[in-house]
């Protein structure tokens, strides 16, 4: 009787055991749930830092941008797409686009070409003089924009600017730089360049020496030239490191404000009135702070784009072997 009773209750003893391992209170689960807890608990403080100052921001702009809110009064009205709609009516925000997609064509292809011709020249020379050199020119990376632009503005000064004592030196007439239509847009790209080849010169030199030397190697011994070692080993070996620089220098360049606030205002005739320079003039001057957050919304939306054809288009370019 007592056997049978026995036989009877184990399965019933197996099935109880097995929930209880099963259960998240008693088993490894619940302790691997635990780990999982703590890790997020390290998040949380990063995470409410960007939901308070990133993502709660973002999308009260969103909100802002359908009313007519204009910051003197605390009541936003609900306007639809009223602001969008007088945006893409105003030919000032074309000129604006114009203005900014140069801005950032100029910026993106004269910071990665001057920087990789610079790392390619000290990466073949590498005495204790070139390491000097390319400390003095990764220098300005850390330079505050503010302070290279009021520089700067000293150097572009039409009556006593350095730049113009030596146009006046070699013969040629002075300049007006900043005032001058034509040369103001380039003369701020000129700031940019300055303060971003280092950072793109240390970083092409950091691809360039994780590139096998026996790739080299076994060009030279095929017969290949320097040009054609350039083009078929260093440049596909580079690519990741080049869609990271353009992708990078590409936003940033397309938010370019510092140095316009400071050097130019947006003039002359609009010829420097980049967007994000627009929208603080919107926002801070005219008071149209529920437009300036459409045009934000548009910009937004226009890098993302950008950014990621930009992403598709290099996908099959791009090497990561190597």
């Amino acid at each position: 009787m007592n056997s049978n009773s026995q036989s009877q209750s184990a399965p019933l003893i197996r099935e109880t055991t097995a929930k209880a391992d099963v259960s998240p209170y008693s088993s490894k689960k619940y302790l691997q749930w635990i780990e999982k807890a703590k890790d997020f608990m390290f998040a949380v403080p990063a995470l409410i830092f960007l939901g308070v100052f990133l993502y709660y921001p973002l999308m009260n702009s969103v909100y802002i941008s359908f009313t007519n809110w204009n910051m003197t009064k605390p009541v936003k009205k609900f306007v639809g797409t009223d602001n969008y709609v007088k945006l893409f009516k105003n030919e000032d925000l074309y000129q604006s686009l114009k203005v900014t997609l140069h801005y950032t064509l100029l910026d993106v292809v004269l910071t990665l070409t001057i920087g990789l011709m610079l790392a390619l020249l000290f990466n073949v020379f590498r005495s204790k003089m070139y390491a000097v050199m390319r400390g003095i020119i990764f220098m300005p990376h850390y330079i505050s924009m503010v302070i290279a632009a009021m520089v700067f503005t000293w150097i572009y000064n039409g009556q006593y600017g350095l730049l113009n004592r030596v146009t006046d030196l070699m013969g040629l007439e002075p300049i007006q730089w900043l005032t001058n239509p034509s040369t103001a847009l380039p003369a701020l790209v000129a700031v940019s360049v300055w303060k971003g080849i280092g950072f793109a010169m240390m970083l092409f030199i950091s691809g360039m020496r994780g590139i096998p030397n026996e790739y080299y190697e076994a060009a030279a011994i095929d017969g290949a030239s320097g040009l054609s070692r350039f083009r078929y080993i260093t440049l596909p070996l580079l690519s990741p490191m080049t869609l990271f620089l353009v992708i990078t220098t590409f936003i940033s360049s397309m938010q370019v404000f510092q140095s316009i606030d400071i050097m130019t205002n947006g003039g002359p005739l609009q010829a420097t009135n980049a967007i994000v320079y627009w929208i603080y003039t919107m926002a801070f001057t005219e008071f149209k702070t529920g437009r300036a957050s459409a045009l934000v919304m548009i910009l937004f939306v226009i890098i993302l784009v950008l950014t990621i054809i930009q992403w598709l288009v290099s996908r099959k370019q791009v090497h990561y072997e190597g």
